[in-house]
């Protein structure tokens, strides 16, 4: 994939004929989820996000490839370009990444493109038993990462009855 996100539920799109962006939503399965460590929000976007309820509000503002005064966009996303096609999900689809483009079906060309993919860092117990305790200390001086990352363990431990 050279270095390039895979989109999430929650990606942010434009449409170059449009005014404002939409956020896209997966409906076509609930199965594969990336950054998400609870695998609870963050389901992958695949090439079958297609069709009229492929996003939030399900338009880009008012549309001005349809004329003047501009009418409200329907979107109608028929088909996605440059998506990754060397994995395929449960549901058919491929997986959709931040430089895939959809086509619509009002303008016929490739128009709706990926602003932000929609993933987030989370940091993680492991971030903090990984890091270099003299970077922490200077981009943090007020925090002792140490004692945070062993408070963190311990409390963990005793949820889990470990300890």
């Amino acid at each position: 994939m050279a270095e390039k996100h895979i989109v999430v539920q929650g990606a942010m799109c434009k449409c170059q004929f449009g005014q404002a962006p939409d956020n896209l939503k997966v409906l076509s399965h609930q199965k594969e989820y990336a950054n998400d460590k609870s695998a609870t929000k963050k389901l992958i976007v695949t090439t079958k996000e297609i069709g009229t309820t492929t996003f939030e509000k399900n338009t880009f503002g008012s549309c001005t490839k349809m004329g003047s005064p501009p009418p409200p966009c329907k979107v109608m996303v028929t088909e996605w370009q440059n998506f990754y096609d060397k994995v395929q999900l449960s549901n058919g689809g491929y997986i959709i990444l931040e430089d895939s483009k959809a086509i619509c079906a009002i303008a016929g060309t490739p128009c709706i493109e990926i602003i932000d993919h929609g993933q987030r860092a989370e940091a993680s117990q492991q971030n903090f038993k990984n890091a270099d305790q003299d970077v922490q200390q200077q981009i943090n001086p007020l925090i002792d990462s140490e004692s945070m990352y062993n408070e963190q363990a311990s409390a963990k431990g005793v949820q889990e009855g470990v300890i």
